[in-house]
């Protein structure tokens, strides 16, 4: 029988867009052309889709998200975590109770899941909480030295390690970096793993990098807002390494405001691959992060600890993909 992913490879597009052209999702922003594609080959591949009779939940999974929708749609990212989840529980008959930290009573809505897939940063407190409603969880994007808590992160290590090797490939001895600043619900604040990587990684090959590091938020206002900042010091490195895309878009608006070229003038590498960051100008080179794999496995993974109850947690990290464009030269 055919699946979604068998679609999503004859038509040449995501499993998540294939999933939301066939349950008529209006919110989706894509061709006419790409849909009736989609559709083709569903048809050619004689897809059935389960009837409602036979849709049946397993059992009831929580999302928790640290982000607000708002800030989800900003930054899709945590967007496309979310829409990994959704379409394995989707192809799966798991029913789905989602919530946002922005939302009121939120913890109200957790009271009878049997499961638990938590996405983003959480305090101390808060992990007691989730621990408190089901010993069936997950988190995703969050490091936790807890040896009995599964967890999901990426491979920042061995990310940073192929950004900054490719940079200096390219020559690059004076290299800078945008970071973003993150704050658990205590107000502690959550350490950036590739700011520290970076830095260890320019002091091991003696990199010029002190005077080019800043840290703001995650979103392409604080892009632009560091980069005037390294361009009013008039002192500029020759690359840039930026901790997400959204960060990496607003250096690269300050940029082209000021005359400076992007490659010509300075390297600029962003990280996440984001969809925009195959549109800018020039088209960005960047990290990319298999966020749509992240929420795919977790949910995978969150069902056979509801199923097998094993008695080990899990600690996964997933490689990371440097995908090069245009926004950095040899020098």
């Amino acid at each position: 029988m055919a699946t979604i992913k068998d679609i999503a490879v004859s038509a040449g597009v995501s499993s998540a867009t294939v999933s939301r052209i066939l349950n008529n999702d209006n919110t989706l922003n894509v061709s006419p052309d790409t849909r009736q594609k989609v559709l083709d080959s569903a048809h050619a591949l004689n897809y059935k889709k389960k009837s409602r009779a036979s849709n049946k939940s397993v059992y009831t999974l929580g999302i928790v998200q640290w982000f607000s929708p708002q800030q989800e749609m900003e930054d899709n990212y945590y967007l496309l975590i979310r829409q990994g989840i959704e379409d394995f529980c989707m192809q799966h008959c798991i029913h789905v109770v989602r919530t946002y930290k922005a939302d009121v009573n939120y913890m109200d809505a957790l009271k009878n899941v049997d499961a638990l897939i938590c996405v983003g940063k959480f305090s101390k407190n808060e992990i007691k909480h989730f621990q408190e409603i089901t010993n069936s969880i997950i988190f995703l994007d969050m490091p936790i030295d807890d040896i009995n808590v599964s967890t999901i992160t990426l491979d920042f290590e061995d990310a940073m390690k192929t950004a900054l090797d490719y940079l200096t490939s390219l020559g690059h001895q004076k290299i800078g970096f945008l970071g973003g600043k993150e704050y658990l619900a205590d107000q502690q604040l959550f350490p950036d793993m590739r700011k520290t990587l970076f830095s260890k990684y320019c002091q091991k090959h003696n990199i010029i990098y002190e005077p080019f590091v800043l840290e703001e938020s995650f979103t392409i206002e604080s892009g632009c807002f560091m980069m005037n900042q390294l361009l009013e010091s008039k002192n500029l490195p020759t690359a840039i390494v930026a901790s997400s895309d959204p960060i990496a878009i607003g250096a690269l608006r300050a940029l082209n405001n000021s005359g400076i070229r992007v490659p010509d003038d300075i390297s600029l590498m962003g990280f996440d691959d984001t969809s925009l960051s195959s549109f800018t100008t020039p088209p960005l080179t960047t990290i990319h992060a298999p966020a749509y794999d992240m929420g795919s496995f977790g949910a995978n993974i969150v069902f056979n600890i509801l199923r097998l109850q094993p008695a080990t947690a899990m600690k996964i990290k997933l490689p990371c993909q440097l995908m090069e464009r245009q926004s950095c030269r040899k020098i």
